[in-house]
């Protein structure tokens, strides 16, 4: 089985990577509308933070495609905390514009996201 930079071929089940882009939407949507009162900002460079660095860091491999999509490639740990961040910020803008009860369905989600995550964090931090 060919390996790129060390890492395993892309094998990622589809609801955890659907479950991991809902959550980020939500945090990429939610936080700069929860910070744009207070610091437009800091709204923009949540954004920046959040969409712009994991799009430019990547672990090579795992992406599907040519290379892995990495643009400049980063250790499998830095992956894993770039989506931790994401997860907050999706845990965070739950609680700061939603009800109650949505915020809870957010964190509860974020959650099994951390479960569902665990194959593809073992594969990163192999590398």
């Amino acid at each position: 089985m060919e390996t790129t930079a060390g890492v395993e071929p892309f094998k990622e089940r589809a609801y955890a990577t659907a479950l991991r882009a809902g959550l980020e939407l939500v945090g990429w949507i939610g936080l700069p509308i929860a910070l744009w009162g207070h610091s437009i900002l800091a709204a923009i460079l949540v954004d920046v933070v959040l969409i712009g660095v994991p799009a430019v860091l990547q672990t090579p491999g795992d992406k599907p495609g040519p290379g892995g999509g990495a643009v400049l490639a980063v250790p499998g740990w830095v992956t894993v905390v770039m989506v931790l961040a994401e997860l907050g910020g999706a845990v965070v803008a739950g609680w700061l514009l939603f009800w109650a009860w949505a915020a809870v369905l957010v964190t509860v989600l974020a959650l099994a996201c951390l479960v569902t995550e665990q194959p593809r964090w073992k594969r990163l931090l192999r590398a």
